[in-house]
C-alpha cells in the first residue's frame, strides 16, 4: 500500500497496519506540550472533567514552557505563570522550565528541539497552533485546543481524522539571498490562508534537504498559515546529526512511498523565487521585496520561532556587520541557549552580540515577546500608526500590539537590510 509519511506515523500511533485520509482514529500521544497562555485553562478543564483526584496519564510525556507573557509587570500575565508553577510543584513535573530559573528556555517550539523532545516517527500535540514546527524532524506534530489538551492530559489519547497530504517540492540550490521564510511565503501566497485546511504539508526536494534544521523548522512552523494540520519533512543525515547529541532513545523514521497519493502536488524552481514579503494584514498577502521596497518603516523586529533561531541571527550578522540601523531594531533570541550563542558565535571574527550592539540594535531577553503583542511593556511591541517589518509568522491586525499598526513579514535577511535603510530593502543590495 502506498502511503505518505504522515499516514504511516498516524497508523503507528493508532496501532493499525495502515490508515486512510478521512478515517477517524484514536491516537496514543507521545508528548503533550503547553505554555503560559493555554496551560492554565487546560489545567482547569482537566480538573473539572477528571475531578479533584485527577491524575496525569504520564508526567514524563508532558512538557511545560512559560514563554509568552513572562518579561512583564502585568499582574494577569504573571498570574498565568504562577498557575503553571503551582501545577508543576503539586504534581512534581520533570519537564517544567520555570521563568527566572536556570532551567528557563524560552520559545516552546525551539526549546522542544533543543531539549530532545522531537522524536522522529512520534506524535506530538501542543496547545499552540505553531506546534507543527516540530514536524521538521519527521514526526506528526499539531496544535489542539484546551479541551482536547485536557483530555490528552488525563488519558494520553485523542480522536483525530487522518488528513490528506499536499506535496511541495523545491528543486535547485538555495542562493545566498533566499531563506526558508521566502519559500514558505511563496507557498502561502499560492495556497492562501485556507488552501491547506486540515491537510498535511509535506516538503521535499533538493533545496529543502540542503537546509539545516532551524531553517526547516521555519517551513513546518508556518504550515498552519494555510490552515494545514501539520507540516513534515522526512528524516535525513542532517536531522540525525542534530538529534544525536540530544536524544538517546531509539526511533523509527518513515518515508513516503514513491506512489503515495496526494490531494495536490506543487513543484517550485528555486531560481524563479526572489525575496518576498507578506504585506498587511494577512500572511497570504504576498509580494516581492522589489515591488514594495522603499516603504518607510518605524520599527524592525528580528525574533520569534520563525526568526529568532541561531541560523536567523547568523544570516542577520552578514548584513549588519559594519552598518548602523536607521530604524529602532529589536533582536530577540528564541531561547536562552541561542542568547548564549550570541557571545560565542562569530562572523568575520566578531561575535554576534558585538555586531548587533555596534549596529545600534536593542537586544531583548529570550521569549516570544512582541510576536503575540502581549502587555504594553513587551519589548518591540507595535504602537498606533507604526509600520513594522518583522521575522514573525503572522501580521493580522493587533498581532504585534496595536490594531492600528501595519506589519510586513519577511526573512531575517530582508529585515536586516531594511533596518539599515529605514525602509523596506532587498537584501541583495548587501550580499
Amino acid at each position: 500500500m502506498n502511503k505518505t509519511i504522515t499516514e504511516k506515523i498516524l497508523a503507528k500511533a493508532a496501532g493499525k497496519e495502515s490508515v486512510t485520509p478521512g478515517e477517524n482514529i484514536w491516537l496514543n500521544v507521545d508528548l503533550l506540550m503547553t505554555h503560559d497562555v493555554c496551560g492554565p485553562p487546560t489545567i482547569q478543564i482537566w480538573k473539572n472533567e477528571f475531578g479533584e483526584n485527577a491524575t496525569i496519564w504520564d508526567k514524563d510525556k508532558l512538557a511545560v514552557f512559560p514563554d509568552h507573557y513572562i518579561f512583564t509587570e502585568n499582574k494577569q500575565a504573571n498570574r498565568n505563570v504562577d498557575i503553571l508553577r503551582d501545577f508543576a510543584k503539586e504534581y512534581n513535573l520533570p519537564h517544567y522550565y520555570d521563568v527566572g530559573s536556570e532551567r528557563y528556555k524560552g520559545v516552546c517550539h525551539i526549546a522542544l528541539a533543543e531539549e530532545g523532545f522531537n522524536i522522529p516517527g512520534t506524535v506530538l500535540f501542543g496547545t499552540d497552533s505553531h506546534t507543527c514546527t516540530s514536524g521538521a524532524f519527521g514526526l506528526f506534530s499539531t496544535g489542539v485546543g484546551n479541551t482536547d489538551a485536557a483530555f490528552i492530559l488525563g488519558t494520553g489519547k485523542i480522536w483525530e481524522k487522518v488528513p490528506q497530504s499536499i506535496k511541495l517540492t523545491f528543486n535547485g540550490k538555495m542562493p545566498e539571498y533566499l531563506m526558508a521564510k521566502d519559500l514558505i511565503l511563496k507557498v502561502i501566497g499560492d495556497l492562501g490562508t485556507d488552501g491547506g485546511t486540515y491537510k498535511s504539508l509535506e516538503f521535499d526536494g533538493e533545496a529543502i534537504f540542503s537546509l539545516e534544521m532551524h531553517e526547516r523548522m521555519t517551513l513546518t512552523n508556518m504550515a498552519i498559515e494555510v490552515g494545514a494540520m501539520n507540516g513534515i519533512i522526512a528524516v535525513d543525515e542532517i536531522t540525525e546529526a542534530y538529534l544525536k547529541p540530544r536524544i538517546s532513545k531509539t526511533f523509527e523514521s518513515f518515508q513516503s512511498d514513491p506512489n503515495a497519493e496526494y490531494s495536490n502536488k506543487y513543484e517550485y524552481s528555486i531560481k524563479d523565487i526572489e525575496p518576498l514579503v507578506a504585506k498587511p494584514h494577512s500572511p497570504d498577502n504576498i509580494n516581492t521585496v522589489h515591488n514594495v521596497q522603499g516603504t518607510q518603516l518605524t520599527k524592525c523586529y528580528i525574533g520569534s520561532c520563525t526568526g529568532g533561531k541561531i541560523s536567523d541571527f547568523q544570516a542577520v550578522a552578514k548584513i549588519l556587520l559594519g552598518q548602523q540601523v536607521k530604524t529602532p531594531t529589536f533582536i530577540v533570541p528564541a531561547t536562552t541557549q541561542i542568547a548564549k550563542q550570541f557571545e560565542t558565535e562569530t562572523y568575520k571574527g566578531i561575535t554576534l552580540f558585538d555586531i548587533f550592539k555596534h549596529s545600534g540594535c536593542a537586544i531583548g531577553p529570550a521569549s516570544c515577546a512582541a510576536c503575540l503583542g502581549g502587555p504594553s511593556d513587551t519589548i518591540g511591541r507595535a504602537s498606533d500608526g507604526e509600520v513594522v517589518i518583522s521575522t514573525t509568522n503572522r501580521n493580522y491586525p493587533g498581532r504585534m500590539g496595536s490594531k492600528k499598526s501595519e506589519v510586513y513579514l519577511a526573512s531575517p535577511l530582508t529585515v536586516a537590510a531594511s533596518a539599515i535603510n529605514g525602509k523596506i530593502t532587498d537584501p541583495r543590495e548587501y550580499l
